[in-house]
């Protein structure tokens, strides 16, 4: 496990269309109807397993509390945004590329793999260019958990084989939607494992957590969903790759295990 995942918690190719189901879908997005959905969560740390795994905040404490939350329809994309996508952002903009790039170019073969090593000001910007935004996390949790709250967009049981987790011994990201059994129940790909997405987030206490924390606070950017990167172990994997668990950075940061996808308001 990488220190800064640790330390936190945890932490389309041009050319191939991705068809939508009804014309008022946009193009290469799902839409996730209006309706309440359960955030967050009421799980307390009694073994004292955070601490054992050398976690700077305890687990389980900024999910609280859980709670029931009404949403409007939005869409948010099926799968996070790949470097052939970001590369065309890139070249109409001029945007800094990300340091893999040699010459600005998408290395050989990686062209639908999730685009990293972007802030969370470069992820801002993409979604702007595509008339787009960044989902929020309240969005991303919907999203990722269904109507009945899971805590995998699978079901309620982590299980390897599901996502590009820290247990798939790829120690890399992997072409976005390869997991057809680890979609969500809206359909949606990816959102957990595979590369970490950027959200339009501060990391701030949920409404009626009273815990206070020195991590809170205009200052970290929030962070969904885990990555390729981890370790700890099938247990730590099923703590961590939880639908409702946070992570969090600092905004200019840019790390080879996240990315994002973005989101469009109905």
């Amino acid at each position: 496990m990488t220190n800064r995942l640790l330390k936190s918690g945890f932490m389309i190719f041009v050319g191939v269309v991705y068809g939508c189901s009804h014309p008022s879908v946009p193009e290469g997005m799902v839409v996730i109807p209006a309706g309440s959905f359960i955030m967050g969560s009421d799980k307390v740390d009694t073994e004292g397993i955070g601490a054992q795994l050398g976690m700077i905040r305890p687990l389980y404490q900024d999910e609280h509390p859980q709670r029931k939350i009404p949403l409007p329809t939005f869409s948010l994309d099926r799968f996070e945004v790949t470097q052939a996508q970001y590369k065309l952002f890139s070249d109409q903009t001029g945007s800094r590329t990300p340091p893999a790039w040699k010459n600005g170019a998408v290395p050989p073969g990686r062209e639908n793999h999730p685009v990293t090593f972007v802030s969370w000001y470069d992820a801002l910007q993409y979604c702007r260019w595509a008339g787009k935004r960044l989902p929020t996390e309240l969005e991303w949790e919907k999203a990722a958990r269904g109507p009945n709250g899971l805590e995998y967009p699978w079901g309620n049981a982590y299980e390897a084989g599901r996502a590009n987790t820290g247990d798939s011994d790829t120690n890399d990201t992997l072409p976005v939607g390869r997991f057809e059994s680890g979609k969500s129940f809206y359909g949606v790909y990816d959102l957990i494992g595979n590369a970490g997405e950027w959200v339009d987030h501060w990391y701030q206490p949920y409404p009626g957590n009273a815990r206070p924390s020195p991590l809170y606070g205009e200052r970290l950017k929030v962070i969904r969903g885990g990555s390729w990167g981890g370790g700890g172990g099938h247990y730590a994997m099923s703590l961590f790759y939880r639908a409702a668990h946070r992570l969090f950075a600092d905004p200019l940061d840019r790390f080879p295990d996240t990315g994002f996808r973005c989101a469009k308001s109905a």
